[in-house]
């Protein structure tokens, strides 16, 4: 089934997350460290949707956002870090 993808932010703090009867069941979450940067600082996929590409679709989310915004990223998570380093198309958004 396809999951629905949510933003939020709040202070200096975000998240892109999936949510199933208000329980999160995976997000990455990133810290706002001026208005034009983020620093991606974690990445957690509940068991049950293990294999099925969702930390990859948070990401894929986060990158179009943050090309949306002209928001840049540093990917300090070593799970966004690995699909940095592996896709050189999602790059564009790197500090």
């Amino acid at each position: 089934m396809p999951h629905t993808i949510h933003h939020q932010e709040q202070d200096a703090k975000g998240a892109f997350y999936i949510e199933h009867n208000n329980q999160r069941l995976a997000e990455m979450t990133y810290s706002r460290t001026n208005a034009t940067m983020i620093i991606v600082d974690h990445t957690e996929v509940d068991p049950s949707l293990s294999g099925q590409g969702v930390g990859r679709a948070l990401l894929d989310a986060l990158v179009q956002w943050a090309r949306a915004t002209s928001t840049k990223v540093v990917p300090l998570c070593p799970f966004a870090k690995a699909q940095f380093d592996k896709d050189a198309s999602l790059r564009d958004v790197l500090v």
